[in-house]
């Protein structure tokens, strides 16, 4: 065999690795979003009825500079009535703030105002990188901070987030002081190694122990992060504040069992609802009754609470978690209504 025919065969697979870990850092970290007319036509083609009920409404476009001076947009809704109470709508990966909407009546009906954000790189609002809450965190102290500087310090501040957003406000808890009194995840991730490892491994057949430490290189170079440096359950059994869980059995993109082990992890006030057949993001589609109800039920018992919330975040990353024979993992691409 000539000597050149091995060092091509490797040279080759060099540079397919490289070619597959860049495809993947972008599909993690930069996939391309939807506009809100885009995020609103992916919902009607689902079946939803939105424009209906959102544009009548009166609101107000709302801007803030994130800690690393990117602008992020915002629309504020208030309640029919002067309220103190506030919800922070946090949307998915790859869509916009009207994805939010399914989830504005059942607060308003409990008397909240509303603030549904774009989250970074996401709608109208700069950026370019998803971090999976490791930046999006501290973003949502940002609106936390619009929120108390300009309707006061005594606002009664809840959060709700859907998938990409479920894991970002979760990731608030891991900051000091957080102000919030409740928080509500939809389908969440757990832990961000676990889930991509499992998005290689299962639906994607790549071997994650080769490329997901080319990926997680990648990441750390270009959009400042690591994978071992997102753990929302890290952050929910360092914190006393009020969560629920919500998750359908149906999810082949984050599996419910994270949202169990969320739970399992969460001590104090804590609730896991799990919506029989309903695919990733469509819980409150599959049961809108049983989904307002029971969010309506874990708000009110929240706000009774009066227990002061404590932190106890380890700074030390926890070992990453070892493959489970039957867990199925997010894709590279996520569903429609994320």
């Amino acid at each position: 065999m000539e000597w050149w025919i091995p060092v091509l065969i490797v040279a080759a697979a060099a540079l397919a690795a490289a070619g597959i870990a860049q495809y993947a850092f972008v599909q993690i970290t930069q996939m391309k979003g939807l506009n809100h007319q885009q995020t609103f036509e992916a919902l009607e083609r689902a079946g939803a009825r939105l424009r209906e009920f959102y544009d009548p409404l009166p609101k107000e476009e709302v801007h803030i500079t994130s800690h690393d001076a990117l602008r992020l947009n915002g629309v504020v809704v208030n309640a029919e009535q002067t309220s103190a109470k506030w919800m922070i709508l946090v949307h998915g990966y790859t869509t916009s703030l009207p994805a939010s909407i399914p989830f504005m009546e059942m607060f308003l009906e409990e008397g909240f105002n509303l603030l549904l954000i774009d989250q970074r790189r996401h709608g109208k609002s700069e950026g370019k990188y998803t971090t999976y809450g490791y930046h999006e965190k501290h973003d949502v102290a940002a609106w936390l901070g619009f929120i108390t500087s300009t309707y006061g310090d005594n606002c009664i501040i809840g959060l709700h987030g859907v998938s990409l957003g479920g894991g970002t406000i979760l990731e608030y808890l891991s900051l000091p002081d957080p102000v919030v009194k409740f928080v509500i995840a939809d389908c969440p991730y757990s832990d961000l190694t676990r889930l991509m490892h499992h998005q290689m491994q299962r639906l994607n057949h790549l071997p994650a122990s080769l490329f997901l430490p080319l990926v997680n290189a990648k990441m750390r170079r270009k959009a400042g992060f690591m994978l071992e440096q997102v753990s929302p359950i890290r952050s929910v059994k360092g914190s006393s504040i009020p969560a629920m869980f919500i998750h359908g059995t149906g999810d082949h993109y984050i599996p419910p069992e994270m949202s169990e082990d969320l739970y399992e992890a969460k001590s104090g006030l804590k609730q896991l609802l799990l919506i029989e057949g309903a695919a990733h993001g469509f819980a409150i589609d599959t049961n809108p009754g049983l989904y307002k109800q029971s969010v309506k039920e874990f708000v009110r018992e929240a706000l009774s609470c009066r227990s002061s919330p404590v932190n106890s975040i380890e700074p030390i990353p926890e070992p990453l978690w070892q493959e489970e024979a039957e867990f199925v993992g997010l894709s590279l691409t996520e569903a429609p209504n994320t």
